[in-house]
Parts: structure tokens; C-alpha cells; sequence
């Protein structure tokens, strides 16, 4: 689904989000811990945003979600915020599970 996915950890950077960017590269992606909703105020481009539970399986997505709206699903513990259009692209499903491969930055 995606080459590169940030994890936003900290209060600020799950705060600041995708505040500040010009766009969201295809490849990449943002994974947020948030058990409550999620905004797009400020952003300067529409994104596409699937709701995990605590295993990583899709509970809910929005797609083409524009600046200054808010979503949210019921039990979702993480948000994955993707370029608009990647849902699409990639057939993802609810019920769908996500693998994340974490590799130090320093890995091949």
C-alpha cells in the first residue's frame, strides 16, 4: 500500500500532522494513534484516511476527504491519512488487516 509509512508518536507530531506540506507522496503514508476523530483544517490538499482497530484491520475509510473536515469511526484506534485516490487504487477493504514492516533507518 504504501513504500514509506510515518508514525506520528508524540502529541506534536500527531498534532502537527500534515500540517505544512504541500502534498502527500503516493508511496507514503501517515499512521496516527487517535482514538477520537481526525481534522483536515489547514491542509491544503484532500486525502484519503482508513480507520484501524488495535490489530490493524480497516474498521472504516474515507476517501477523498478535503481540507477543513473532520471524520471519525467507531473503534478505531489508528488512522492511516494517504494520498487521495490510494484507496482505489489499492482495493483496500474493511476487514482488511495491514502489515507494517519496521526497519531501522539504517537497513538496507
Amino acid at each position: 500500500m504504501v513504500s514509506l509509512c510515518i508514525r506520528a508518536s508524540s502529541f506534536d507530531e500527531r498534532t502537527r500532522g500534515l500540517l505544512g506540506r504541500a502534498s502527500l507522496p503516493r508511496e507514503e503514508g501517515l499512521l496516527i494513534e487517535t482514538p477520537g476523530p481526525i481534522h483536515t483544517c489547514g491542509m491544503k490538499f484532500s486525502i484519503d484516511v482508513l480507520f484501524l482497530d488495535r490489530q490493524m484491520r480497516v474498521v472504516g475509510m474515507k476517501t477523498n476527504l478535503k481540507p477543513w473536515r473532520f471524520a471519525w469511526t467507531p473503534g478505531a484506534r489508528y488512522v492511516l491519512e494517504l494520498a487521495a485516490g490510494r484507496i482505489a487504487e489499492t482495493d483496500a477493504q474493511v476487514g482488511d488487516r495491514l502489515g507494517l514492516d519496521e526497519r531501522n533507518g539504517d537497513e538496507g
